[in-house]
């Protein structure tokens, strides 16, 4: 199954127009859905390796113009959409946020990039508490920038270690990692 659908986002990523939706997919990342693009990102780097540092760009693009919108949402409506956030359990991470705000600003969204609390968390607080948007954009740009050029590197070297060797287990790791999703879930519901 796992591999089928890995098949399938590699057939994507090769289509003409898959550029604009990588673009699209690390903007809505950005601000509101909730699947980062390194899942396109990595497949196209792979369709198309000598285009690794063009993806990387367009995903950086993308996701800091999407940064900011999630900014703007965070400045003009974090009063409507705060209930929102606690009922599809991002309370705990919006509160994380908040605080790294209070105690690094600039530095907590530049390594926002590598955390494992959604980035629309940094953006949306970042506009809630009124950082700065130059320093905020900048932070964004270099942060994410950092992030997606690694993974295309790394792809873009490993391209071919990566197909012969971790697809052969690709639906093993795609199991596994759904069980421990689901686990991760289960205790962070009934610990809370």
């Amino acid at each position: 199954m796992w591999r089928r659908l890995y098949d399938a986002v590699v057939r994507a990523a090769a289509h003409r127009h898959a550029q604009p939706w990588l673009a699209a997919l690390a903007f809505s990342e950005s601000s509101f859905f909730p699947i980062p693009p390194d899942v396109m990102l990595a497949p196209m780097v792979l369709a198309r390796r000598n285009r690794a540092w063009r993806y990387a760009l367009i995903a950086t693009a993308g996701s800091t113009i999407g940064g900011l919108f999630g900014y703007l949402i965070g400045a003009l409506f974090i009063e409507q959409i705060l209930p929102w956030l606690y009922d599809l359990g991002y309370g705990q991470g919006y509160e994380t946020v908040r605080q790294w705000f209070a105690e690094y600003g600039f530095w907590a969204v530049l390594f926002a990039g590598f955390s494992p609390v959604p980035y629309k968390l940094f953006t949306i607080a970042a506009g809630a508490l009124g950082m700065a948007v130059v320093p905020f954009a900048l932070a964004s740009a270099v942060g994410r920038g950092a992030r997606f050029f690694i993974v295309a590197g790394l792809v873009r070297w490993l391209g071919p270690t990566f197909e012969t060797r971790v697809l052969k287990y690709l639906d093993w790791i795609g199991w596994i990692i759904v069980g421990l999703v689901v686990i991760a879930y289960l205790v962070y519901r009934f610990a809370v």
